[in-house]
């Protein structure tokens, strides 16, 4: 069985993505499994620079078919902020609540109809030999006042999904991997890892 590489530490979306591209013939595996501690530095100035960066390096070091992806939150009254720096957005070393208090704080007295924003997500697929492919996808919200939620990671208790009255960090798993950005992405990325198997 063709392993297929997915090249993020973050454990949230390996759980994700584990269940996301269930079932395609593949034998997921991670940097840690695969006893890879380089880190690829997210140095580019889009999502799709370092979603890239990461899938082509990282799918060279290994030989294997390689997943990478970066993902932002883009709030509107903000000018797009975090972005592609949603992950740093508090600072390198800062924890998924500071960085989510840090954002509630700059939008203090945003009303609720300004506080438009969507989760963007760039999947890259890489082959050993540099051939790359990207995969896109979003989900529109509100960011709400305070945090609601046990689910999900990062932003999600603070991203509201009007059409589900809730937080993402409120959706079911198995409700949040069919709406949400990354399930948007994965299921292009389906279709590439298919056409890889043949």
């Amino acid at each position: 069985m063709l392993k297929l590489l997915l090249a993020t530490s973050n454990p949230g979306k390996i759980s994700e993505y584990r269940v996301l591209l269930d079932g395609l013939g593949y034998r997921m595996t991670t940097l840690a499994e695969e006893g890879i501690t380089r880190v690829v530095p997210e140095s580019g100035s889009n999502y799709e620079e370092n979603a890239q960066l990461k899938a082509i390096t990282y799918a060279k070091l290994s030989q294997l078919i390689t997943l990478a992806d970066d993902s932002g939150l883009e709030v509107d009254v903000l000018n797009g902020e975090p972005g592609v720096q949603s992950a740093r957005f508090a600072g390198e070393t800062a924890t998924d609540a500071e960085k989510v208090s840090l954002l509630l704080a700059k939008l203090n007295s945003v009303p609720w109809e300004q506080r438009t924003a969507r989760f963007k997500c760039v999947i890259a697929i890489a082959t050993p030999e540099g051939y790359s492919e990207l995969c896109y996808g979003e989900c529109q919200g509100i960011i709400t006042t305070g945090a609601k939620g046990e689910n999900g990671f990062g932003y999600d208790p603070i991203f509201f999904l009007p059409e589900a009255g809730k937080t993402m960090a409120e959706l079911p798993l198995e409700i949040k991997n069919q709406i949400s950005h990354r399930a948007r992405a994965s299921q292009q990325a389906r279709q590439i890892l298919q056409r890889h198997l043949i």
